[in-house]
């Protein structure tokens, strides 16, 4: 008798989802690193508190094809074969195989990084955990992907969905700052004390937040939404935090309760909220409440719009594309350095993540560029720190309908700059970036590719 009312318990909860139709499953865990843990790679100081909980979230969804995975993490970046071992792992607890899996990072600071490859490098010259909780990092691959296959027990029928956009004001603006010589006069980081600075235009940005929801008749089951801004307020103090977009997603939540919200942060390699931030943790939840007025209208947009959703609107497709390396990148160079005792540990650190990359990209390694299809509306899931003027070229290759944006894929790249950039000076190309000024060709033509598949 007891095995029968198991069986029945089971029907009844996936009673709303029936098989070949659309159907959601969702997924929230805490992805929170223990205090004494490396944040930010390795480049900011170790964890001593939290102010807010990190979480991955994500969805599942499933149509006539095999289940497709979308997963946004609050970790400043997940790359290499790092980014590899997450989408294996979600795919299997999926069913399904890892070219239909997405998994972005929304790029905080104040948390932790994530790449095996680089890790075997330092663990060979006595670095290892210094770049993360290496212990840690593992245990929660394993978690998301137990709840992933939680999450499909569970799952809920969809019936509609929808596309809305609203305007966030005061939050994203350009970092570069350009001159009347066409070159970077002023960098304007994620927090700016000159008001000189702040007072340059915004600069080339996107500031549409974009919002897809998905429904069961009437009844908003859950909301996927996009903007591009790096999320720091201020950061590298040791307290762990999802920082303003975070804060911004748990406003939702209390604002919607039993709608689940993740938030998936845009091609914003070279925007920041530096002309509206002053690095005053005031200002923190300040920026989140104008991030969260922009997903609320954008919702509210994408539900006065919602049109039916049959499992034939539905569908993926996955472009690889082999990002070149930048030719700054030398082996024997990093080699020296990240085994050189006496370097400056993050030196270290940096010199075996471009040589992570770098051995990738050589080998011909093809980083995946995948899109979402739900009716006319388009998501493109992009890796890196990735420029603006990527989102906005994928918005003007597809004009079909509306197109989302998600950067801070496999973080392998470091930032990609557009092929002029490469000359302007500034802060992300002139040293930073992993990736050839040729990248810009490859990755318009993989976008394109993908769009129209």
């Amino acid at each position: 008798m007891k095995t029968i009312l198991l069986a029945f318990a089971f029907l009844f909860s996936a009673a709303s989802a029936v098989a070949g139709e659309p159907a959601i499953a969702t997924f929230s865990v805490d992805v929170t690193p223990p205090i004494g843990s490396p944040l930010c790679d390795g480049l900011v100081p170790v964890a001593d508190a939290v102010d807010d909980p990190l979480f991955a979230r994500g969805i599942v969804l499933f149509g006539e094809e095999q289940p497709i995975v979308l997963c946004a993490v609050d970790w400043v970046g997940i790359g290499n074969t790092g980014h590899d071992r997450w989408r294996e792992a979600l795919a299997k607890a999926a069913g399904t195989s890892a070219d239909r899996v997405a998994v972005h990072c929304l790029h905080q600071h104040d948390a932790p990084g994530y790449d095996e490859a680089a890790e075997e490098m330092l663990s060979q010259v006595g670095l290892s955990g210094k770049q993360y909780d290496v212990g840690f990092a593992r245990e929660t691959v394993k978690r998301v992907a137990e709840a992933v296959k939680g999450a499909i027990a569970k799952k809920q029928a969809i019936t509609h969905y929808g596309i809305g956009k609203a305007e966030v004001k005061e939050v994203a603006s350009n970092r570069r700052v350009m001159g009347p010589d066409s070159k970077v006069k002023y960098v304007r980081f994620s927090s700016c004390k000159d008001e000189k600075i702040r007072a340059e235009p915004e600069g080339t940005i996107d500031p549409m937040c974009r919002v897809v929801a998905f429904f069961n008749g009437d009844k908003p089951v859950a909301t996927l939404s996009y903007y591009a801004t790096h999320p720091q307020s201020y950061y590298g103090q040791g307290n762990i935090s999802s920082d303003f977009p975070g804060l911004a997603r748990g406003l939702r939540d209390k604002e919607q309760p039993g709608v689940f919200h993740a938030h998936f942060n845009g091609a914003g390699g070279n925007v920041t909220a530096g002309k509206y931030n002053d690095g005053t943790p005031p200002l923190r939840m300040i920026l989140a409440q104008r991030m969260a007025k922009g997903m609320k209208e954008a919702f509210e947009n994408a539900a006065a719009h919602k049109q039916p959703l049959a499992a034939r609107d539905m569908g993926w497709a996955e472009v690889g594309v082999v990002l070149p390396a930048r030719d700054i990148i030398d082996e024997k160079k990093c080699m020296e350095t990240f085994a050189n005792e006496k370097a400056v540990e993050r030196e270290r650190i940096r010199a075996a993540r471009d040589l992570s990359f770098k051995r990738r990209s050589d080998g011909g390694h093809k980083t995946s560029l995948g899109c979402l299809k739900l009716g006319t509306t388009r998501v493109i899931h992009l890796p890196g720190e990735i420029f603006i003027e990527y989102q906005l070229a994928a918005q003007r290759l597809y004009t079909r309908g509306e197109v989302c944006t998600a950067g801070y894929g496999d973080y392998g790249a470091g930032y990609i700059g557009t092929k002029i950039s490469y000359g302007e000076g500034g802060y992300e190309t002139t040293f930073v970036s992993r990736t050839a000024p040729e990248v810009e060709e490859v990755l318009l033509k993989g976008m394109k590719e993908v769009l129209e598949k």
